[in-house]
């Protein structure tokens, strides 16, 4: 009988782990979690104590699951829940909502201060690289924040929600940020979400645009590119600002169809102008970092490339130097394969990233692009212009070409044409404009020769939005 019972005992102790605790790291689930902070809520107002819950997410870890296997990504996340509790008092509550999810409650302290601190000292610990396996796992994370007022008792539901509302908050800026959650943050976070649920009926409905914006030789004054740019035309709203849905498209990956219509229609629309008897020129396309992380990327170029009829060696791909970095030799592979292509290749923003020169000189690039942030205080700022001279001088002694992005004062342009500088790019020669607009200024260039088509980019719509 004493055998039975304490068989029992066992029996009940495990369904209540089975329950309660997540099986892989051993800490508390969500629903442990939302038991234990039901009772400090209910609490909290007696004691007069503070809750903070902090939601923690692992930033990219869609691309990290990719790269590991899953027993090595099993250690990490195990790995992640020990340096979590290190950084965590008796009192916190310390759980695994999801794969990539860690709550911590802090259910009793004294400042904001003290959870800025918190937050700061966890995603300092989980900057620190992990060695599993003999791999050296980098990885950073995001937190959001949410605080339970003593005059506000919100439920443990409420308090979750906007604790999400806050991570996605803090995901948006970059990685390893946190953000507290407020109503204007949730008034954001819905905008963003209509906006996202109607981007993805955009392409169909032929509301996405491209805009093509000249690139100028800066000895002939001539146009020799032009960079096709990614608009949306919403039904209501109008043209909608690239810097608010590019991001939005980033982040859910819809970045990825529409970074593929743009270069399909990019590239169709270069081989009609030419079969239309216009001078060929390159055509310019951004590849975003998701983009870049597809398997088949050097297939779909090189399917576009044969469905339109455009020579490789008329398409230009701007990479950005940033999201190169993150793994160098599948960059520098990558690059190798659309170089081989034919294709023209340009590092987009140079000087914003982290860049060495030791990486510099392995990259199979054509192109550097200054950034344009160097260019809008080259005459003013010594700073500025002494980076646009290095990255100039440096482009060729690697023998590459450069471009100078944001080019808008007659100022600019002479202090990087006596620089060497080989092409600008910015609202002094043009803005962006529609198809039907940079059709009819390429006609025109082809038909009067003696006449630059500078002239002609400079008095073309002011209408368009800004790169």
């Amino acid at each position: 009988m004493a055998d039975t019972s304490q068989t029992l005992h066992k029996l009940n102790e495990l369904i209540d782990y089975i329950t309660n605790y997540d099986e892989l790291t051993g800490l508390p689930n969500r629903d442990l979690l939302s038991d234990r902070l039901h009772q400090t809520l209910s609490q909290s107002q007696n004691n007069q104590r503070l809750i903070a819950v902090l939601l923690l997410g692992i930033d990219d870890f869609t691309g990290i699951s990719h790269a590991l296997e899953h027993e090595t990504l099993n250690l990490l996340l195990r790995a992640v829940a020990q340096r979590l509790t290190t950084c965590i008092t008796q009192t916190d509550i310390l759980a695994h909502l999801s794969q990539d999810e860690f709550a911590i409650a802090r259910t009793d302290f004294s400042s904001f201060e003290s959870v800025i601190k918190l937050s700061q000292l966890i995603l300092g610990a989980l900057a620190k690289p992990f060695f599993l396996e003999g791999k050296t796992i980098h990885i950073t994370a995001s937190i959001g924040i949410t605080i339970n007022e003593l005059d506000n008792l919100n439920g443990v539901e409420q308090l979750l929600q906007q604790a999400h509302i806050a991570l996605y908050q803090a995901k948006q800026q970059g990685r390893s940020q946190y953000q507290f959650y407020s109503p204007e943050i949730n008034a954001q976070l819905q905008e963003r979400l209509v906006l996202e649920n109607e981007l993805r009926g955009a392409v169909e409905r032929n509301e996405i645009l491209v805009y093509y914006q000249p690139l100028i030789d800066l000895h002939t004054r001539q146009v020799v590119a032009l960079e096709a740019l990614v608009r949306w035309q919403h039904p209501t709203h109008g043209l909608v600002s690239p810097a608010k849905f590019i991001p939005i498209a980033e982040a859910n990956g819809l970045i990825v169809p529409i970074g593929e219509w743009v270069l399909r229609t990019a590239c169709a629309q270069n081989r009609a102008w030419q079969l239309a008897g216009i001078s060929p020129i390159r055509i310019s396309v951004n590849l975003s970092a998701r983009q870049f992380e597809q398997p088949n990327l050097v297939e779909v170029v090189r399917q576009i490339l044969e469905e339109t009829g455009l020579e490789p060696s008329y398409l230009e791909l701007e990479v950005t130097e940033s999201f190169l970095m993150s793994d160098i030799q599948r960059s520098v592979q990558i690059l190798q394969q659309l170089r081989e292509l034919g294709i023209c290749l340009a590092l987009d923003d140079f000087g914003t990233g982290y860049s060495s020169l030791n990486y510099l000189k392995r990259l199979p690039i054509n192109m550097l692009k200054i950034d344009r942030s160097f260019v809008q205080d080259v005459t003013s700022n010594p700073d500025s212009a002494a980076v646009t001279d290095a990255i100039i001088a440096l482009a060729k002694s690697l023998r590459l070409n450069i471009t100078a992005e944001g080019v808008e004062t007659q100022d600019q342009l002479d202090y990087l044409q006596i620089r060497g500088c080989d092409e600008g790019q910015g609202f002094y020669f043009s803005r962006p404009v529609p198809v039907d607009t940079i059709t009819q200024m390429l006609k025109e260039s082809s038909r009067q020769s003696d006449r630059s088509l500078v002239h002609t980019c400079t008095i073309s719509s002011s209408a368009a939005m800004p790169k």
